[in-house]
């Protein structure tokens, strides 16, 4: 009898792992509203500032890597929300890696941008999948969403999917200075130029199995 116990304990914790190891990851907030703990900005450094519990990026080129963790993202849920001031750019980068300058190498970019003059809008996966209007105003807070499994990315605008895209298999790079294409890597927020001013808050992530 004792021996059956036994047994069937120890299959039903394999079973409990099995099942654990199945589940998707809980969520993680990313930014504690308070400082930039947890982040790691490129050039012009000075772009980045906390304000009443948002990111704001206001200022020449600069990008801010999430470096809260070291294992890379492969398969994950992104959230959080963004406002414009009317004429700015920005972006979240994912599959992304740290660099000291430039605009990244890697990884994809979800665009942010409502009223500037790219055409490429937010809710696009930037010169992939672009979208020209997304029903968005200036100075009105939004959620974005950005989830990858496998080769497959969709990114949503106020819970409205704007990009729902496979990349092909074996995709090559875009060019020789961006990659354009999936990987694994951080996150990052685009700071674009001066006279762009955008607020990112209540972001959070979470690993998919």
């Amino acid at each position: 009898m004792l021996r059956i116990t036994l047994l069937l304990t120890a299959a039903l914790l394999t079973l409990g792992t099995a099942i654990a190891a199945d589940k998707d990851g809980e969520w993680k907030t990313m930014f504690n509203g308070k400082s930039l703990g947890g982040w790691k900005a490129s050039e012009n450094q000075d772009s980045w500032k906390v304000a009443d519990g948002t990111l704001v990026c206001h200022g020449p080129r600069s990008h801010l890597f999430y470096a809260a963790e070291k294992e890379t993202f492969k398969n994950f849920e992104f959230e959080c929300e963004v406002m414009t001031t009317p004429g700015s750019n920005a972006g979240i980068y994912f599959h992304t890696r740290y660099q000291e300058t430039g605009w990244p190498r890697y990884g994809l970019e979800c665009q942010v941008n409502v009223t500037q003059s790219d055409p490429k809008k937010s809710g696009s996966l930037y010169g992939v999948v672009d979208i020209p209007n997304p029903g968005l105003q200036d100075n009105q807070w939004y959620k974005t969403s950005i989830r990858v499994e496998g080769r497959h990315i969709v990114i949503k605008i106020n819970d409205k999917i704007t990009v729902d895209y496979t990349e092909p298999e074996g995709k090559p790079a875009f060019s020789p200075e961006f990659e354009r294409r999936l990987g694994d890597g951080t996150f990052a927020l685009q700071a674009h130029d001066p006279d762009s001013k955008v607020y990112f808050r209540n972001l959070k992530v979470r690993r998919l199995k």
